[in-house]
């Protein structure tokens, strides 16, 4: 069975959001960083070239695929920044009808630019998200 390719790496989490572009996404990552940490209460560490990611877990699927992933993680490219997010938990909808600006993906959330959304509200689905992901993927 192969391998996930995206794994942890040594690379800077520092170094990596410094080097986001344009600025506008730089400065989105640094905040969105520091909630991350708030939320997870995790250092971060690279997943792959480029996901900063908080906490892990193991996951196994019945096709007999397994691997490890970051609870939650976030990437600052650069058409928009995507945080990547468990979803299924509850209150998740009225959370989402309420954030601003969006647009999603399969546990992907992508948002052009911080000023869009409700930063509060952000933060309560990114609170919601690791709590479920505890919760499903016991460490």
């Amino acid at each position: 069975m192969a391998e996930g390719k995206t794994r942890p790496t040594p690379a800077s989490v520092e170094a990596f959001i410094d080097a986001a572009e344009p600025a506008q996404r730089r400065d989105d990552a640094r905040v969105v960083d520091a909630m991350l940490r708030r939320v997870s209460g995790e250092t971060p560490r690279m997943w792959g070239p480029s996901i900063v990611g908080y906490g892990r877990y193991h996951y196994r699927y019945d096709s007999g695929r397994e691997g490890d992933m970051c609870r939650l993680g976030f990437s600052p490219r650069k058409a928009q920044l995507v945080l990547y997010l468990m979803n299924g938990f509850a209150g998740e909808a009225e959370l989402m009808a309420k954030l601003g600006k969006h647009s999603t993906g399969v546990s992907c959330l992508y948002i052009k630019k911080l000023a869009d959304v409700d930063l509060a509200v952000l933060e309560e689905l990114a609170r919601r998200s690791f709590a479920y992901m505890a919760e499903k993927y016991p460490a």
